[in-house]
């Protein structure tokens, strides 16, 4: 059985997990909208999870919506002691399944409350405040009546920690006056790097990073250097990915989603996936100067 703590363990508020977890968001229906192909797979594949030592879930009621957090109950509810549930809020599906802004106090406590009564729980563990930038990019602007509506909540004990998603670096620090930050969940990957220093910044605070889309997300990254890596290996391309990104920084949390056991066990097994520095090196080598820090 695989061993996850090989891959180092970071701290989200007073919660220790281990830095590769689990994203739910492929739990849902095609486009994350609607019940899952298979219902029995997904709870088995949420189950097998936690089995296998992943104690850190990533979800959010508006994927879906409401599918994910009322799977994750269905398999997992009384949940284990030392698992720890992020979710997100600041977005609602259309019918048309569109992904829509909802960002004023009232609704970010209204999707609170759709959390919590999905996921069955009193107290919900992180609360990550999803900004609604440009795609999947993230946007300067200001984010403090927002973060202040959530922090209401979490001074109420509905809310542990809270966090961001899509954020600059710019608006993490406008909010931590306002309540204290645990996590930031963007894009980033071997190809995409645009927050290397906003991670080195954030280590430096005791702040997990947790990227999302560590293949490219909904366009695949294609890249022949790390197909050649993952060959040499014995890896997939997916396996070298996440190994590369646990090797970037320890404030690194992982979330990779399946709804795929044979998936899931190939993810976990790049806890104990070990890269050479030549390979490090010819992985750093894929960015693109326009997705580089500037």
């Amino acid at each position: 059985m695989i061993d996850l703590s090989v891959a180092g363990t970071f701290t989200l508020g007073d919660r220790v997990v281990n830095r590769l977890g689990y994203g739910a968001m492929q739990l849902a229906g095609p486009g994350v909208f609607g019940p899952p192909k298979d219902r029995n797979a997904a709870l088995a594949v949420l189950r097998e999870a936690v089995a296998s030592g992943v104690n850190h879930i990533d979800t959010s009621d508006f994927y879906g919506p409401h599918v994910t957090n009322q799977l994750i109950r269905e398999a997992l509810h009384p949940y284990p002691v030392g698992l720890t549930i992020v979710t997100k809020v600041g977005a609602v599906r259309g019918a048309d399944a569109s992904w829509n802004p909802a960002q004023s106090p009232a609704e970010l406590t209204q999707a609170v409350h759709d959390n919590l009564r999905n996921l069955r729980v009193d107290v919900l563990d992180v609360v990550n405040l999803r900004l609604m930038g440009d795609e999947h990019a993230p946007s300067e602007g200001p984010i403090a009546e927002q973060f202040t509506a959530l922090a209401e909540l979490q001074r109420r004990e509905l809310i542990r920690h809270l966090g961001l998603s899509n954020a600059t670096a710019a608006q993490v620090e406008q909010v931590r006056p306002i309540a204290p930050v645990v996590c930031v969940q963007n894009h980033f990957n071997v190809a995409r790097r645009e927050d290397d220093a906003l991670i080195d910044d954030l280590a430096g605070k005791s702040i997990a990073y947790v990227p999302f889309f560590p293949l490219g997300g909904f366009s695949p990254l294609q890249s022949s250097t790390l197909s050649h890596v993952a060959a040499r290996l014995g890896a997939t391309p997916m396996q070298v990915a996440l190994a590369w990104l646990l090797s970037r920084a320890p404030n690194i949390l992982l979330i990779p989603g399946t709804s795929s056991l044979d998936h899931l066990r190939e993810n976990l097994a790049s806890a104990e996936l070990k890269l050479p520095d030549e390979m490090l090196a010819e992985l750093n080598r894929i960015a693109t100067p326009s997705f580089r820090a500037s």
